[in-house]
């Protein structure tokens, strides 16, 4: 798949069209961050939702909803978490994340990274489902567990997933930790994205199949896949990727929006130089971009997406015109 196997729009550079959206702290649960952008295409809107963190800086869910390939356009904010906390000793405590959409049937499928504090590494994430019957207003979880979480396959733990619905199938791309590094006497994560696969959306198959690997040595955590299948039947990826070292503060090291392409959605090439996407020479999105959430509609390519300090300073979009001719 190399040379001009890619469909030609990809080689374009997207457009940014700036912030949307960040948290004004008006409540307890929401003082900062909104990180993780997750779209939900509607009939009337698209639906955003996202990760807020409260005064204890634990991660809760909530949503806006903006006007229909006019995402400038905030139609609604949502005025409270529409999960809360895990119980006691439950793979999220601490904290919620949100990571995926799908419809199925009359039902929405959100799937979400739940957090736990661990005593020798400072966290443990597992993936999560909440159901909603009522098209995204109000959402249940599906169990107290994860539904992906740690076994033989994923010893250290999983986070954020892109789930693919299709026809009578559904494709995930998973976060999968591959183990920690003390750096500067700090435990850091390393982590790679992975593929499962389900009938049901609620029960996955996993084969410890990775989809994207580390490019270099220098590289240390691969996170949000976020996948398409184009016109021409090649599945196209975004993901955020980063050094395993000096990731937090200098920009060098941090994340950016790699990309690659499949013919099955199984086997990938990456090419991070046909993204399209780089960091900003100033303003919100200067230091760091990550956490890519792309949807199609019409013939443009929407982009959300995450800038400094994991998603602290808000949720930005950019979009790229489709070429007529994949």
């Amino acid at each position: 798949m190399r040379g001009n196997s890619a469909p030609h729009y990809c080689d374009m550079k997207w457009e940014k069209r700036g912030l949307i959206f960040a948290p004004d702290g008006k409540y307890e649960w929401n003082k900062s961050h909104a990180q993780v952008p997750v779209v939900d295409i509607m009939e009337d809107k698209w639906r955003i939702y996202y990760a807020t963190r409260n005064l204890n800086g634990k991660s809760l869910v909530s949503y806006f909803d903006v006007e229909v390939e006019n995402p400038k356009n905030i139609l609604y904010v949502h005025d409270h978490p529409i999960l809360s906390f895990g119980r006691l000793g439950t793979f999220d405590e601490d904290g919620i994340m949100p990571s995926s959409i799908v419809t199925v049937g009359e039902k929405k499928f959100l799937y979400y990274i739940g957090w736990s504090q661990r005593k020798s590494v400072p966290y443990q994430n597992n993936i999560g489902l909440a159901i909603s019957p009522d098209g995204g207003n109000t959402f249940e979880k599906y169990s107290e567990g994860p539904i992906i979480g740690i076994n033989h396959i994923d010893p250290f733990f999983t986070g954020t997933i892109y789930v693919l619905k299709e026809n009578d199938s559904f494709k995930g791309y998973y976060l999968s930790c591959t183990g920690w590094k003390i750096v500067n006497d700090r435990p850091e994560s390393m982590y790679v994205l992975k593929y499962a696969s389900s009938i049901d959306g609620v029960n996955w198959h996993r084969e410890n199949k990775i989809a994207i690997p580390f490019k270099n040595e220098n590289e240390g955590g691969l996170v949000s896949a976020s996948v398409i299948k184009s016109k021409s039947g090649k599945y196209l990826m975004w993901f955020g990727h980063r050094n395993y070292f000096d990731f937090r503060k200098n920009p060098l090291n941090s994340y950016r929006i790699g990309f690659a392409e499949s013919n099955d959605g199984l086997a990938w090439f990456r090419n991070d130089e046909k993204s399209g996407i780089d960091i900003s020479d100033a303003g919100w999105d200067s230091e760091m971009i990550s956490y890519p959430n792309v949807l199609q509609s019409g013939n443009k390519l929407y982009l959300f997406y995450n800038g400094n300090n994991f998603g602290k300073s808000g949720i930005g979009f950019a979009t790229l015109n489709l070429n007529a001719h994949e």
